[in-house]
């Protein structure tokens, strides 16, 4: 049995280790090892995490079963969209995936908003299975970017948005 909590600055490497080992299984296929390994290592390491934990307005989760770290959420207010919260991170390692582990941590993510009307995310087109997860839990696609998460990563993304409240 998983519980959500707020993750600390001891879950780090545990987390770091997760989004390495669910990116590859996620996304070697579409953009193979070298690349996901390269954006792994500068969006998921420590540093990058420790950073995310620090953040005002935002919120770190973690699924702990006592034993493992089977998920990890991280969303914010957004600093650009007025009345807005950005899902940066939902993750489940796929030995752990189907178990009801990312609706839960997505429960808990959309009550740490009150000031927020809506939830925006990015999601890779070709991750048909996180596609279907955020359009059962309401989403609608509202855009596209050439450059998920950052200008240069050459990631494409849908943007999905869900009202809040």
């Amino acid at each position: 049995m998983f519980f959500v909590r707020t993750a600390s600055e001891r879950d780090l490497a545990k987390v770091s280790a997760l989004l390495g080992e669910t990116w590859h299984a996620t996304y070697d296929a579409l953009y193979g090892a070298e690349k996901v390994a390269e954006l792994t290592a500068k969006w998921h390491s420590v540093p990058a995490l420790k950073a995310r934990l620090a953040r005002k307005n935002a919120e770190f989760l973690v699924a702990d079963n006592g034993k493992d770290i089977g998920g990890m959420a991280y969303a914010a207010m957004s600093e650009t969209l007025k009345k807005g919260a950005i899902l940066h991170q939902l993750y489940v390692l796929p030995k752990f995936q189907r178990q009801g582990i990312g609706r839960d941590m997505f429960a808990e993510l959309e009550t740490c908003f009150p000031d927020a009307e809506f939830m925006q995310l990015e999601v890779e087109p070709e991750n048909h299975a996180a596609v279907a997860f955020y359009e059962a839990h309401g989403f609608v696609k509202i855009g596209e970017t050439a450059n998920c998460g950052d200008s240069q990563s050459g990631i494409p993304a849908i943007i999905m948005e869900k009202p809040l409240g």
